[in-house]
């Protein structure tokens, strides 16, 4: 598989970015074809303490290509203009190959 990965940096404006995310960005991302999965992480803290991140928004998709041909579709370019209209500051944005395998009691 792989994701896009949408790192938010903590901000003086999270709450407000993060309504916005919410109200702007999240339905039309999630309009995305292909998509498989979709993971969201609130940063709450690192080994040292406080870290510059505030929240992490994952789109899993079956390969590389699927992740391309999502964003270049129009519901993808709708959801990268309305992202970029409130957070263009506070994001960054990649791809990451993902595996994952359970863990736990036989």
């Amino acid at each position: 598989m792989h994701k896009l990965m949408i790192l938010f940096k903590r901000s003086a404006d999270s709450l407000d970015m993060e309504t916005r995310w919410s109200n702007e960005f999240v339905k039309r991302a999630e309009a995305m074809p292909g998509l498989r999965r979709v993971s969201v992480s609130r940063v709450t803290g690192g080994l040292s303490g406080e870290v510059d991140l505030h929240m992490v928004h994952e789109f899993y998709f079956d390969d590389l290509q699927a992740l391309q041909q999502a964003l270049a579709s129009p519901e993808g370019q709708i959801a990268g203009k309305a992202l970029m209209s409130f957070a263009s500051e506070h994001v960054t944005l990649c791809f990451a190959e993902s595996m994952e395998e359970a863990r736990g009691e036989n």
